[in-house]
């Protein structure tokens, strides 16, 4: 299939750089893209050195433009896969980090793998992707980079979709975004919300045992269980609406003490995709990413996909 505009129709965009975490990112777009029946947009942000290069020959005349030698690899990987969708290519310049937002402008996705070339094994997470999940302009997923070919056997449709809520913060369009990929896959929605709750009073004022090095948990309090069940009265209420709006979609909600990347981290090794939130830092309208949304982006076994919020001018 030849290349085709997207220019009407919001595209799935995957940034690569040629190296096996980015071409793991570009199977899992190309799968999605196709279920979703949306076109690819395949993205290199070109080296420094080469663009430095092109800069050069072309203050020198008219001399032909250097290759994307990514590009063209890349372009041979997917053309002997085959592709059900348009599928365009995009050699383009500056920071990675600012070219791959604007070009994904629109998008339905910006997909990137966890790591890219010069990552330390012993990261999980790359700068790049971290920086992407601040600032990406719609929905951001992560491919994890570890080999975990079991989780992904059955394409990038198989696993149920985790969805980190916090009834409070948590925006409305991660939870349309978790909602609306469940319905896509087929697959049930399993919210997770964790409650920190107050330990006993009786074990704050007893004497730890000296023989201990580390203080055993500490027992809930007596009204815990009132607690977590105001807790899945307000989760119930939050997820109301959007159960209406997709009542195809079988909803698993859970609700439990402490915090929620435990959960969401050991969930996602038998998941498909887990939803976070990005939200607005009260006050100051900056954008950011919660402890939750940090452990699991650098723990998870699964893609983990960071939604913003809708821009606050769209909200007036």
């Amino acid at each position: 299939m030849s290349d085709t505009s997207t220019a009407y129709e919001p595209a799935v965009v995957v940034g690569v750089d040629g190296s096996e975490h980015s071409l793991r990112a570009l199977e899992w777009a190309l799968s999605v893209a196709e279920g979703l029946g949306a076109p690819l947009v395949v993205a290199h942000v070109r080296s420094e050195a080469l663009q430095l290069g092109a800069a050069r020959i072309a203050s020198l005349g008219t001399a032909p433009e250097l290759p994307d030698t990514v590009v063209q690899g890349v372009r041979t990987v997917v053309e002997e896969r085959g592709h059900r969708v348009p599928v365009r290519y995009e050699s383009l310049d500056g920071s990675v980090t600012d070219a791959l937002p604007t070009v994904a402008r629109g998008a339905r996705l910006l997909v990137a793998g966890s790591r890219g070339h010069g990552g330390f094994a012993s990261l999980l997470l790359g700068s790049t992707s971290r920086t992407l999940a601040l600032t990406a302009p719609c929905p951001l997923v992560v491919v994890p980079h570890e080999a975990r070919a079991a989780a992904l056997e059955d394409g990038a449709e198989a696993g149920r979709v985790l969805l980190g809520l916090h009834p409070e913060e948590t925006p409305d369009e991660a939870v349309g975004f978790a909602f609306e990929a469940a319905h896509h896959r087929g697959v049930p929605l399993e919210a997770v919300t964790a409650l920190r709750l107050p330990p006993s009073q009786a074990a704050l004022l007893a004497a730890p045992s000296p023989a201990l090095q580390v203080p055993p948990p500490l027992p809930l309090a007596d009204d815990a269980e009132e607690l977590l069940k105001e807790g899945r009265r307000e989760q119930e209420e939050r997820l109301r609406p959007f159960a209406a709006r997709w009542p195809g979609v079988e909803l698993v909600p859970v609700v439990v003490p402490g915090d929620a990347a435990g959960p969401l981290v050991e969930g996602s090794q038998e998941a498909g995709l887990v939803v976070v939130g990005r939200h607005h830092r009260h006050h100051l309208g900056t954008l950011l990413i919660g402890s939750v949304a940090h452990a699991v982006l650098h723990h998870a076994h699964c893609p983990v996909a960071v939604v913003p919020p809708a821009p606050v001018e769209s909200r007036t």
